[in-house]
């Protein structure tokens, strides 16, 4: 790992059999475990995890098959499910001394917290989801020509093979887009950070790849099992994301509401990179979190 984030201790923590996890730790205090999305890893967190290290314990890991993480081979559809990534990060924050801890997450790394929320609530005390939906509404929500901007959730949703065929073949030019395209900041992430992301990104295609097909098929099926029984996130939950109703026509505070009653929803204008475009903001919303 070329860049790390200063006065954080870094180390490597056994979460499963074949999985051990890259993390950064700081502070003191009650826990919080910051999940990062696609296409990054946990730097993505580097302002916003100094500001609540003042007064938190905050845990930021690469979740498995992203950054300096295990990254198992795809054995089948649980590999990279959401539900095998959230026992991780419970096995996590337990192997580091908290049975209980605040979670939140920024897209990839929110559908995690979603789902820790959901199968572990005796564990998750509060929830953040930064700019995402939960994963069955997602893709209910796309359709027609205007679920062109998420091109890339078809792609990799396809069997092994192909996908990681074409991604691999110019993997700085498939994941630097999104850099690009999804930034209304381009400073927010300076030349040093994209070029770790990157780096990353290109090292670890097979298993972005298996993660987003898992958010295809076997997190969908467990969305609906969880929708059919009425779960709910029985915690505290804030949401942060960008204006997507208006973009795509729906009320996205309902679409969040029906798995979280306990709701406080923000929208934002800066881009999807919002930790790092607008971490005042995204502390804000996280510490009035820590606070209900």
């Amino acid at each position: 790992m070329a860049y790390a984030m200063p006065g954080f201790d870094y180390q490597r923590v056994t979460v499963d059999d074949d999985v051990a996890l890259n993390v950064a730790v700081a502070g003191s205090g009650s826990p919080v475990v910051l999940l990062h999305g696609f296409p990054q890893t946990h730097l993505m967190w580097r302002h916003v995890a100094a500001d609540l290290a003042a007064d938190h314990t905050v845990i930021c890991p690469d979740l498995r098959g992203y950054g300096a993480s295990d990254k198992p081979a795809e054995r089948g559809a649980h590999t990279y499910a959401k539900r095998t990534m959230a026992a991780d990060v419970v096995a996590l924050a337990r192997a580091l001394g908290h049975e209980r801890f605040a979670l939140a997450g920024h897209d990839r790394g929110a559908l995690v917290a979603v789902r820790a929320g959901l199968d572990h609530p005796q564990a998750v005390t509060r929830l953040a989801a930064l700019d995402v939906l939960p994963t069955l509404d997602m893709w209910d929500v796309l359709h027609g020509a205007q679920a062109a901007v998420a091109f890339h959730l078809y792609l990799m949703a396809q069997p092994p093979g192909l996908p990681e065929q074409l991604i691999g073949a110019s993997a700085d030019a498939f994941f630097g887009h999104f850099l690009d395209v999804w930034t209304r900041d381009p400073q927010a992430i300076p030349p040093q950070v994209r070029a770790e992301y990157l780096r990353a990104s290109r090292e670890a295609v097979p298993s972005i790849v298996a993660d987003y097909r898992a958010s295809a098929g076997i997190d969908v099926e467990h969305d609906r099992v969880d929708r059919a029984a009425g779960r709910r996130l029985a915690m505290p939950v804030t949401v942060i994301q960008q204006d997507w109703g208006a973009a795509l026509g729906y009320d996205a505070a309902a679409v969040w509401r029906a798995w979280a009653p306990d709701l406080r929803h923000h929208i934002t204008s800066a881009g999807h990179f919002m930790a790092e475009e607008a971490p005042a903001e995204v502390v804000g919303a996280l510490r009035e979190l820590l606070d209900r």
